[in-house]
């Protein structure tokens, strides 16, 4: 009876000591990714403030003077491009017609 009882100590000692290396083991990849997950918040919370940034009205007007070359529209510039598209658009074409 006592080798039993003796056999069964050692197994019991084996599952526990078993499952305290698995509770850590656990604990540590828990810890890990809440580490990660801290991480890519502060990565979405800094790219989210970037593309703020990048959207302003300002910086979209910069970025079409500069890479695209427009200008604001005035006025001038809308009556004089009516003005030119009008007569070539009433006057008829010309050339043979077959």
């Amino acid at each position: 009876m006592n080798v039993l009882l003796l056999i069964a100590l050692v197994v019991s000692a084996v599952l526990l000591v078993r499952q305290t290396y698995e509770g850590r083991r656990l604990f540590a990849d828990l810890e890990r990714a809440k580490a990660e997950t801290r991480k890519l918040e502060a990565d979405v919370h800094r790219l989210q403030a970037e593309r703020e940034g990048e959207a302003t009205n300002l910086r979209v007007e910069q970025l079409a003077r500069d890479r695209l070359q427009m200008r604001p529209i005035t006025p001038a510039l809308t009556l004089g491009a009516a003005a030119s598209a009008a007569p070539a658009a009433s006057t008829p074409a010309s050339g043979s017609v077959r």
